[in-house]
């Protein structure tokens, strides 16, 4: 799968999926502004948002919740020949999910700075950042759809929810 068609992809169903997911915590005020969907080919596997607070659980980021669902609707650990689509560059525990999932590729909109800049705990160590320390082979796209993006952070910022 080359960038070109990342792109093409990232840039329809899986992000709009994903903003959509994040949309939902700024209904709840559950979790952080945070969408996370995972395609294979085109289909859509599993989407999911970001549920720290409600469920009390720190692992519980969009991207982990998405991945732990694909797994279990594909019947395997291994997402080779996925892609993950997220509103923000998935932070460096969300990464490193994706590395060991196998995932081909990362579409996000805005950048782990931008979350970090809201007050979230962010450790902002980019993914193109992770993936040459670790050697990974994952294709990352940032960018995609990220006036929406920008947007939903925007607005998560104007109700004054909790970050953590």
């Amino acid at each position: 799968m080359g960038t070109a068609k990342v792109e093409q992809r990232g840039d329809a169903a899986g992000m709009r999926r994903a903003l959509a997911e994040a949309r939902r915590n700024l209904r709840r005020a559950d979790g952080g502004p945070f969408g996370a969907c995972v395609l294979r080919g085109d289909r859509i596997v599993a989407a999911a948002r970001n549920t720290v607070l409600a469920r009390r659980d720190p692992t519980c980021h969009a991207e982990v919740n998405a991945i732990r669902l694909a797994a279990r609707r594909l019947g395997t650990h291994d997402l080779s020949g996925c892609m993950i689509c997220t509103t923000t560059e998935p932070c460096p525990m969300c990464f490193a999910a994706i590395h060991w999932a196998g995932i081909d590729a990362i579409v996000f909109g805005t950048r782990i700075a931008d979350a970090a800049r809201l007050g979230f705990r962010e450790l902002t160590v980019s993914n193109r950042t992770l993936r040459r320390l670790g050697g990974g082979a994952v294709r990352i796209v940032g960018g995609v759809l990220l006036a929406e993006c920008r947007g939903l952070l925007r607005e998560w910022e104007g109700l004054r929810l909790p970050v953590y």
